[in-house]
Parts: C-alpha cells; sequence; structure tokens
C-alpha cells in the first residue's frame, strides 16, 4: 500500500507521529518537499527524536529513507541528524537516500534570507532564516544553483561556487550593503560535506519507480502544512515550496494515482507560526492555555506558536484540494480542563456567509468565524486506547468535526507517545 501523510493547517500539526506509526507497516517513507524549516517529533518510549530533514520512518528499524528532488537541502543539517542518529543507536547506512536533483542550502542563501528579513522590518514574512527561501529562489532561477549530484565531482562545484559568490556578493552588498564573503571557506565545507553525503546520493526517482514495480509499500511524508503551499496557501505568508498533498508529485516524481490512501493531519486546535492572518486566533487566556499544555513552541525555533480554536473551514478546504481520504487528530487531550469549546464552522465576509476557505490575503484578512460551542471535558486522556471509552463530550466533538469537514476521523492522539493514540479503523 503506498500512502501520503499531509499537514491540513499550518504545519506543526504533528505529522512525524502519525508517519512514525504508519511507517511499521512500510518499506519506505519519502520526504518530499521543504526543507530544514520543518521540524518533526517523534517520541518512542522515554526517547524523544527531533527531526528537520530525516524521514520520520528513520527511527523504525530495516524502514528505507527517501529525501526526493524537491527539498532543499542543508548538508549541515543533515549530516547533524545522520550522526546524531547513529550516536542513539540507529545506524541509516545503506537505508537513507537522498535525491542527486535535490537543490543545496549553503551559508550564502541563510545570509540572504536574514537581510532580507531584517530590511522587511514591520512587514517580514516570518521565515526560520534557514536559507530556505533564497535557495528555492536559486533553483527557480536556474542560473546559480547547486545540486546534490554536484558534489560527485568537486572540480567543477568548485567553478560553480566561483561563479555563484560573486554574483552575491555584488547582489546583497548593493540591497542590503552587506560585506562580501569568502568562497574559500564555502569550497572547503563542501569538500567535507561531500566525503560524508556522497553515498547516500542516488537518483531517488528511479529508485522509487524500481520499488513500486517490486510491489513494496511507500509512505510520502510532506513538509509543513497544506495553508503554507506556495501556491495554494495564504500567501505571502507560506513557505517556499507546494507543502499540499498537491506537492507530492512533483516533488518525488511518482503521481498521485499510485496512492491507495491519503491521510490529513490536523491539531483538535489551530496554530502558526509566523506572520498572517489567523481567524480563529486567541490572543488570550485560552490561547495561553493551550499553548502552554500543548507544548506549542517550534520545533525547529522554539517560537512560540499561535493558538485558536479548531478553524473547519481552513482544514475542509485543505482536505478538498488534497482529496484526502481520512483526518488523524493530533493533541485531544491538550483541550482538557477547557469548559466551553469552539469549532469554526464558516466565516463571514463583507457580510456573506462562506464555508469555502478565502486563501486571498485580503478576504481572509476580514474573515469573522463563525462558531458552534460545544461543552468540553476535564477528564485525563491518555491512558484512553478506543474511541468509546473517551467522555462523551470528546467524542462528540471529534464527531462534529467529521461532519462538518465530510471526512472520518480515523487516527486520535490523545499524548505524545507513539503508544498515546487510538485508532478507530
Amino acid at each position: 500500500m503506498n500512502s501520503c501523510i499531509v499537514g491540513l493547517q499550518w504545519g506543526d500539526e504533528g505529522k512525524g507521529k502519525v508517519v512514525d506509526i504508519l511507517a511499521e507497516s512500510s518499506d519506505i517513507v519519502v520526504r518530499y518537499a521543504g526543507g530544514a524549516n520543518a521540524g518533526h517529533t517523534v517520541v518512542v518510549g522515554d526517547k524523544k527524536f527531533a527531526l528537520h530533514l530525516m524521514p520520520s520512518g528513520a527511527v523504525r528499524e530495516g524502514v528505507t529513507c527517501v529525501i526526493a528532488n524537491a527539498v532543499v537541502l542543508d548538508p549541515e543539517v543533515i549530516i547533524g541528524e545522520v550522526e546524531g542518529l547513529a550516536e542513539r543507536g540507529i545506524d541509516l547506512s545503506g537505508r537513507l537516500w537522498i535525491s542527486e536533483n535535490a537543490h543545496v542550502v549553503l551559508d550564502y542563501h541563510k545570509l540572504e534570507d536574514q537581510l532580507r528579513e531584517d530590511a522587511l522590518g514591520k512587514n517580514k514574512i516570518g521565515t526560520t532564516i534557514r536559507g530556505i527561501g533564497p535557495c528555492y529562489a536559486d533553483k527557480v532561477g536556474r542560473s546559480f544553483a547547486v545540486r546534490m549530484g554536484d558534489f560527485r565531482d568537486l572540480k567543477v562545484l568548485k567553478e560553480k561556487l566561483e561563479r555563484i559568490l560573486p554574483y552575491k556578493n555584488k547582489l546583497l552588498g548593493a540591497l542590503y550593503g552587506a560585506d562580501p564573503m569568502d568562497v574559500d571557506p564555502i569550497i572547503e565545507k563542501c569538500r567535507e560535506y561531500a566525503e560524508k553525503l556522497c553515498p547516500f546520493i542516488k537518483d531517488t526517482t528511479e529508485f522509487l519507480h524500481l520499488a513500486i514495480a517490486q510491489g513494496r509499500s511507500i509512505l510520502f511524508e510532506g513538509a509543513q502544512g497544506t495553508l503554507l503551499d506556495l501556491d495554494h496557501g495564504t500567501f505571502p505568508y507560506v513557505t517556499s515550496s507546494n507543502s499540499s498533498l498537491l506537492g507530492m508529485p512533483s516533488g518525488c516524481g511518482v503521481s498521485s494515482k499510485l496512492l491507495d490512501r491519503a491521510v490529513g493531519i490536523t491539531k483538535a486546535y489551530t496554530t502558526r507560526v509566523g506572520e498572517g492572518p489567523f481567524p480563529t486566533e486567541q490572543d488570550n487566556e485560552t490561547g495561553d492555555y493551550i499553548r502552554i499544555k500543548g507544548h506549542e513552541f517550534g520545533t525547529t525555533t522554539g517560537r512560540p506558536r499561535r493558538c485558536g480554536w479548531f478553524d473547519a473551514v481552513a482544514v475542509k478546504y485543505s482536505a478538498t484540494i488534497g482529496a484526502v481520504d481520512e483526518i488523524a487528530m493530533m493533541h485531544l487531550d491538550t483541550l482538557a480542563g477547557i469548559k466551553e469549546l469552539k469549532i469554526c464552522r464558516a466565516y463571514r465576509v463583507d457580510g456573506n456567509e462562506t464555508t469555502f476557505f478565502p486563501c486571498n490575503l485580503d478576504r481572509l484578512s476580514k474573515a469573522e468565524p463563525v462558531y458552534d460551542i460545544m461543552p468540553g471535558w476535564d477528564e485525563d486522556l491518555s491512558k484512553v486506547s478506543h474511541f468509546d471509552d473517551l467522555p462523551l463530550t470528546a467524542k462528540n466533538y471529534v464527531k462534529r468535526i467529521e461532519e462538518i469537514t465530510g471526512k472520518p476521523i480515523t487516527v486520535i492522539g490523545v499524548g505524545p507517545k507513539r503508544s498515546e493514540t487510538i485508532i478507530r479503523s
């Protein structure tokens, strides 16, 4: 069976946990987009793994991990993750493959990211300053890009960098007054990267299609969330890649027709990091309660996340454009202790009610949430393993979200651990 896991909100939904669970029955896990600005957390027993580029299936013994074409790869991060996992007894030799066509994030991308955000001031996008956007810009521009396959020939790579650095220095100097960067340290770093990463480089598109022909089970893992998709999210407050399920085919070269199952991930509430409209945001005691109880701080940056009520309009939109079959809802346990819960079932925009998410920035900024109000619960859910054993109010909350989104909720997270999960189907 081939499956795809994708976030249906603004990222941070808990994809890492769900990928880890489904990886148990998968041969291969594929990361198809994004960069080290993503953060997936997997908790196995008392062990916590924070991954940024590495597919979450890495912590499952025997699972092959693939980083596909559309990922922009920071060599320092992936080397750190490989070595960090090795120190904890997880060997990725022979079971990690990185696309030769994945583009590479280097020091000048990170500098450009920081300078651009600083220059934007109050109009900043809210990036993680990981160089992701500038790297994707170079990819689209085509003339000044480095790809993983370039590490195989250091002479050619050196020639490329000796063309790229003078251009970048002129650009960043003219726009931001930046001091010029020296090419030699970057070339030396790339030599070190090549030595450690060349054994992992492969034509991953060929590898995946051979695996499909052999009947192997593949799990495709998204990064960030659908509402951060470059083309279908809340532009310009988005990431620089197609983070929705729509990005999977182009990201790894495997058609969505070959999927048997598409699972959308949500939280039982809504969060987002960075700038941009957030109709159900609760910048108050309720938002603070959710943030503290749900440990809502970024895996990659540590930034506190903005928190609010469950936005079923946004989730239904993401599920619709991604054609997901089912929903996995995480963090239901976090809502325990809130007397009255709200679910946004519609927006009111310019006096008209709509149930279709307006990702256009002007219209979304005007959106007023229309809420269903439901009673909460006080019980600790972390020991609950069957849906029927949940408090009645918790079951009704889940069922109401199913009704509004039109999708079954088949997996429910009631705690961070692998074991703290209710499987309904």
